[in-house]
């Protein structure tokens, strides 16, 4: 690596050149607000999200393959284009496709696959007896299912003859899973992995003036976690244009200190036959687009096919701190020049912050304490299970932080990319973590790809290298673990090492990572620090708590739990008890609870048919709040919070006794029955109040008190029977770039405005405009309706669709939800 310190940076006006390729930043569609795009020529980078058309395959049987595989020449001859010698029939650019179903990625086949119960499964009895078909959430994918197992995909796209001389490539930033890429009948790529980025070189095979054809096959039929994995292109695809000298995929590297020291590592690569004389150069713009220095350039020259490092040191002055409450961006804009004309440009965001970990007092952003009130979350979500669009992310993020939830662990794998620049956005810290613990080439490969990836990013805290792994309290684990952080920690020397354990706490590779995570287990914690003082801690999986929304007593024949703070596995805790336990004790960093969003597949305690959903989330499927999330926002955020459960329709048990929580961080809390008080409790810090009130019907009212004073109230009053909807959508407006979505809810509302909280009214959707229904949902862990539908049924009285935008038709959209014998409810949308 050349080293070129250049401390005296230029003035910004200095670089007007380069400067003057960077717009101001633009008010985006939704909050909070995305970076400007900077203008990347002559680099290219298109999205290949749009125009694919989507077939089934067969994971055992050659002729319902499209001929995969079917006189054992796969591999024989490249390109070959004749029927006994060529790849498959579906990589042929005259194969008909006409039939297929034209789909728009992101996309997940496997969302809409039916459920199918295991035949199989015999109960042992046991406590902890499972399903293990139910972990994946029981749907047709897997070994078993070879007819749903294997998915293809086609597109066709045109490069102009000016690409010629051109280096071109398509990155995935992810497919699950085994992948195998076919460009103009020629394999290029298999990868594994159902979760890492990968890159495919396709300039030697591209038809450059010419249509050109890419084909992918996708095989689910191996699964890589425990828990719904989705199927196919389910992140974003890119087409990549360079020319022969340019920085390579996550090619630069920045360091900055809350000092303004900034050390800039840029990769440069030099794809062409002759050595090439360069010149490198940075711009650093702020926040809002504006120059705020520019880097003087470093030359050197490249020899022909060969990759090399420069790393410059320059000081940004009065920088501005990257925080939970100002996540200020920066962008650095890198150009290369060969023969005096620019050649490439790069564009890398970064954050100026400073972190570190504390084993006596926790975790430190900018110096200044923070205790992490995170969410461990998979990547799932009702109606579009793991093909979530980027707006999608960005609300359910938006409701984690209404929670007060101030950190994200991605569990158990890479996120995608815009998750983490969201996350960058809205100052939500992050735990990265890799799929694999293990230090086979596969594997190692997949944790350079993350840290690579994600090393800019100032939202990521830590690098993740393993959850509850057999080999945790053995010396195999210690060598593979050493191994690992190694690799991290020559990758990203800024950052510290962790991993989720679930025993062996202080064994095994205990001794390795840098910050011990422990998954439950919090009465262990108190021991572990006694012994190991100087280790910092972390609860990386927290309460576990289960509860189905708008349920308040245990149903095993439904497989419904309580939505009382109450029932947990054994190994596990409620809210109550891992917070209070973890607020008290500065010396613990924090925690995650388990989980932030209800998802596919492990639904424990019910981990059997017809379960297809975890009951861990303080939002259920449809990011939907259960109760368990404003005992969560009473304690994680400052402003005053009552509510009050559950709802109080309880037809049937007159006079019987009802349970009655309240979750609030006022003084006291008081309770009336139509009128009368019930008694006043105090509110213990991190804790909730309870009542137990015989059951007449009327209103049920909650008084907070601050100071003396009344300053919240809260009412459950008995509803009558359906007669209304409600639909509201989470935005009105929206970008009409085929990719933009919006959340609608349905609420059954009664003749007075009232939910009504146990209805289950089948809701039916119509819609008209530039706008179409990609998926619908209602957090019902045991229901077995489809995802992709124009209906769906209440649950507990709530129900939700997602209407995405067609890409360049602008409009006015209208969405129609109506029940029979109700009262239906229409919303308007506006793309463009």
């Amino acid at each position: 690596m050349a080293q070129i310190n250049r401390r005296q940076a230029l003035a910004a006006a200095g670089g007007a050149a380069l400067l003057a390729n960077a717009p101001r930043a633009a008010a985006a569609v939704t909050a909070p607000a995305a970076a400007a795009a900077i203008d990347l020529a002559p680099r290219e980078r298109a999205s290949l999200d749009f125009g694919w058309r989507f077939a089934l395959g067969h994971a055992s049987d050659p002729a319902k393959d499209f001929d995969f595989g079917g006189n054992q020449r796969t591999y024989a001859k490249a390109g070959a284009n004749s029927p006994n010698w060529w790849v498959a029939a579906a990589a042929q650019k005259d194969f008909d496709d006409s039939a297929w179903k034209p789909v728009t990625l992101p996309h997940d086949w496997a969302v809409e696959l039916p459920f199918v119960n295991n035949a199989n499964y015999k109960p042992s009895g046991k406590p902890d007896d499972e399903d293990v078909l139910a972990a994946h959430g029981y749907k047709a994918v897997g070994r078993g299912f070879p007819e749903t197992s294997v998915g293809w995909y086609r597109k066709t796209f045109a490069l102009p003859a000016s690409d010629a001389g051109k280096r071109l490539s398509i990155e995935f930033d992810g497919a699950f899973r085994d992948t195998l890429v076919m460009v103009n009948g020629y394999i290029l790529e298999r990868e594994e992995s159902g979760y890492s980025p990968f890159r495919v070189d396709i300039t030697d095979i591209a038809n450059i003036g010419g249509d050109n054809l890419i084909t992918v096959r996708v095989d689910a039929s191996l699964g890589e976690g425990w828990f719904y994995e989705g199927a196919g292109l389910y992140r974003h695809v890119w087409l990549v244009k360079t020319a022969p000298v340019h920085v390579p995929q996550w090619g630069v590297f920045v360091r900055a200190q809350v000092d303004g020291t900034v050390q800039i590592d840029t990769d440069l690569v030099n794809e062409s036959d002759a050595a090439q004389a360069f010149e490198v150069s940075h711009a650093v713009l702020d926040a809002a687009g504006k120059p705020v220095l520019a880097v003087a350039p470093a030359a050197g020259r490249l020899p022909a096919w060969e990759r090399q490092s420069l790393s410059q040191t320059v000081t940004l002055a009065n920088p501005v701190l990257w925080s939970l409450e100002n996540p200020h961006l920066y962008t650095l804009v890198t150009e290369a020049k060969v023969g005096g004309a620019v050649v490439d440009r790069f564009v890398t965001r970064f954050g100026v912050r400073s972190i570190r970990f504390d084993p006596a007092n926790g975790f430190f952003l900018n110096d200044k304490p923070v205790k992490l009130k995170g969410s461990c979350n998979h990547q799932d979500h009702a109606g579009v299970g793991a093909a979530i669009p980027d707006a999608l992310q960005v609300w359910r993020l938006e409701q984690l932080k209404s929670m007060g939830n101030n950190a994200y662990r991605a569990a158990h794998n890479p996120p995608t990319p815009e998750l983490l620049d969201a996350c960058d956005r809205m100052g939500i810290l992050v735990i990265d973590e890799t799929r694999r613990m293990s230090s086979d080439p596969t594997s190692m490969s997949e944790l350079e790809r993350l840290v690579r990836r994600d090393r800019n990013h100032p939202s990521v805290i830590l690098w993740s290298i393993g959850n509850e792994e057999p080999q945790q309290a053995t010396a195999r684990g210690v060598k593979v673990a050493k191994t690992m952080k190694r690799l991290v920690n020559r990758l990203d020397p800024t950052r510290l090492v962790i991993a989720a354990m679930d025993n062996g706490f202080g064994e095994g590779i205990s001794a390795v990572i840098d910050v011990q995570g422990f998954n439950y287990r919090h009465e262990k914690m108190d021991d572990f620090h006694a012994r190991f003082p100087n280790m910092p801690i972390i609860g990386t999986e927290s309460a576990s708590v289960v509860s189905t929304r708008g349920e308040y007593a245990r149903d095993e024949a439904k497989s419904y739990v309580p939505a009382y703070d109450t029932d947990h596995p054994w190994w596990a805790t409620t809210a109550e008890k891992w917070w209070s336990h973890a607020a008290d004790r500065p010396w613990m960093a924090g925690g995650f609870i388990w989980t932030g969003f209800d998802y596919r597949g492990e639904p424990t305690p019910f981990n059997r048919w017809p379960s297809i959903s975890s009951h861990f989330g303080a939002f259920d499927t449809c990011g939907f709040p259960k109760d368990n999330y404003y005992y969560y926002r009473a304690w994680w955020r400052s402003e005053p919070l009552l509510h009050l459960l559950p709802h109080w329709n309880w037809e049937g048990r007159e006079g019987q006794p009802i349970a009655v929580w309240a979750h609030s961080n006022c003084d006291k809390v008081e309770l009336f029955l139509n009128g009368k008080s019930q008694g006043v409790r105090e509110v213990k810090p991190n804790h909730h109040v309870e009542w137990s009130v015989p059951y007449a019907p009327g209103v049920l009212e909650a008084h907070g008190y601050k100071n003396g004073k009344v300053i919240l109230r809260q009412r459950r009053e008995t509803a009558g029977p359906p007669a209304a909807l409600r639909l509201t959508a989470d935005r009105a407006r929206l970008a009409a770039d085929g990719q933009d979505v919006a959340v609608l809810k349905v609420e059954v509302l009664d003749a007075k405005g009232r939910a009504v909280p146990r209805a289950d009214d089948l809701v039916r959707f119509e819609l008209s405009g530039p706008i179409d229904l990609i998926g619908v949902g209602n957090g019902n862990p045991t229901s077995h309706e489809p995802d992709v539908a124009p209906q769906r049924k209440a649950f507990n009285g709530l129900a939700q669709a997602i209407v995405r935008t067609r890409q360049n038709q602008s409009g006015r959209g209208r969405v129609v939800a109506s029940a029979v014998g109700l009262k239906s409810a229409t919303v308007e949308l506006t793309a463009g």
